[in-house]
């Protein structure tokens, strides 16, 4: 199995982790492939690839927490290649080895003993004189908020061309259900389970009282545009990557033409998960 790894460079266990990963990986005859960079930053040039997606992987295997397996996802779904996440982090939704399991976790990924689970995915386009930009692509969600000083903004917003609302606030995030446990969550949204094929609209601190989240068909074609405002605007993906919006330019947002293949495992059950991870970030923050 021809497998590329992708180390969180600012973690601190991420080397220990990862040298666990190729001894166990070398000692079943696996190929292994590492990004140049983070293959030089680990002491591991001898697996070093500059080009990672010239080198037909099979599966992508991600070490951090489930930031690191979204950032992996946006490279790899593309090109059909399914990942799996190791979660040295402190929340993991999507990252389904614990540190605990990872021998046994590894071995099945070996011999095929997983299932993979296709997640919707976003595409965001900037749009201006009926010419359509390709800004980026989001396993979470696409978030549009002012990058200056925190400042309502107006925002027209229209479903399938049809205009639901008119209103300022202090952005919008649109999620994938996979998403909806992310930002979405802390501004108000719904919990939706991830294999529902949906898209979710969520208002940040909105200052009219009639918009709500919203659920809506994975079909239907977002478009926003933001209204009397002299502030730099910009679109985040996955809170990782960020496309500022330019003048007279509005925002589309669709299901993205592929998905994400995340790997799992039969011992895994979404809500224990999510009944889990609910709780233990609930301690943290009392802890804290």
């Amino acid at each position: 199995m021809r497998i590329g790894i992708f180390p969180n460079c600012k973690k601190k266990d991420s080397k220990k982790i990862l040298d666990k990963v190729i001894a166990f990986l070398t000692e079943r005859h696996s190929d292994i492939f590492i990004p140049l960079n983070m293959a030089k930053l680990f002491g591991y040039e001898i697996f070093a690839t500059d080009n990672i997606l010239k080198t037909n992987i099979d599966v992508g295997l991600s070490i951090g927490g489930d930031g690191t397996l979204l950032g992996v996802c946006r490279l790899l779904a593309p090109h059909n290649i399914p990942v799996c996440g190791i979660n040295i982090g402190n929340l993991g939704f999507l990252a389904d080895i614990e540190v605990s399991e990872l021998t046994n976790k590894l071995q099945k990924i070996l011999t095929g003993n997983y299932k993979i689970e296709q997640r919707l995915m976003l595409a965001g386009y900037l749009k201006k004189d009926n010419a359509l930009k390709l800004a980026g692509y989001a396993v979470n969600d696409i978030v549009l908020t002012s990058t200056g000083v925190a400042r309502m903004i107006g925002l027209e917003l229209e479903l399938d061309s049809y205009k639901v609302a008119d209103y300022r606030a202090d952005g919008l995030i649109v999620s994938t259900a996979t998403g909806s446990t992310a930002y979405s969550l802390s501004a108000g949204g719904p919990i939706i389970n991830p294999k529902v094929k949906v898209l979710l609209v969520t208002p940040i601190c909105p200052h009219t009282f009639y918009v709500r989240p919203m659920i809506i068909n994975e079909t239907e074609q977002i478009n926003i545009t933001v209204k009397n405002t002299s502030q730099q605007v910009s679109l985040t993906f996955d809170g990782q990557d960020i496309c500022p919006i330019g003048p007279d330019e509005q925002v589309m947002i669709c299901k993205a033409p592929f998905m994400a293949k995340i790997i799992k495992f039969d011992d895994k059950n979404y809500y224990k998960i999510l009944l889990n991870k609910l709780i233990r970030s609930d301690t943290n923050a009392d802890n804290q």
